[in-house]
């Protein structure tokens, strides 16, 4: 019984720290996570209006990868009219490759909108690469529009 409580954290250690993210292109129709049909998706730029006077509600959203974390591929930006659309991989269970940036892509999810903490806005510009005066001159906390992705789509 020592031995099953030993190796089992060492087993999920493993694995955490052996994740990577997915290598190479993201060719059209590469699915990362769950399936995602295209059809019926709105428009990024759409997804405020859509979301006024919500919590949240699930969606299938068609945009543009503007940005994607660098160190694990475990978020992305999509871009619209009203600013990014943070999207986190919902339980980590997918990552995405770097080569996602400036590609199109289905996303069905969670959207919501979240007041993302000082702290977490600097972890996500680390994240994205950016410099060091990039990162120090982050103050304030932000609203945000946020959608925990069950699945993406590339187009």
């Amino acid at each position: 019984m020592k031995k099953f409580f030993i190796l089992v954290p060492a087993l999920l250690l493993g694995m955490v720290v052996m994740a990577q993210p997915p290598k190479g292109k993201s060719k059209k129709g590469t699915v990362y996570g769950a399936n995602v049909d295209k059809s019926g998706a709105m428009p990024a730029n759409d997804l405020t209006g859509f979301m006024k006077g919500k919590a949240s509600a699930n969606v299938k959203v068609q945009g543009k990868v503007t940005e994607v974390c660098q160190a694990m591929g475990c978020w992305i930006k999509l871009e619209t009219a009203d600013g990014p659309v943070m999207v986190k991989m919902k339980d980590h269970a997918f990552y995405v490759p770097m080569a996602l940036s400036g590609k199109n892509v289905v996303i069905e999810g969670e959207a919501s909108v979240k007041e993302t903490s000082v702290d977490m806005l600097k972890h996500y510009a680390e994240d994205a690469g950016k410099s060091k005066e990039e990162i120090d001159a982050i103050k304030e906390s932000q609203k945000q529009m946020m959608i925990m992705a069950a699945g993406i789509v590339v187009l």
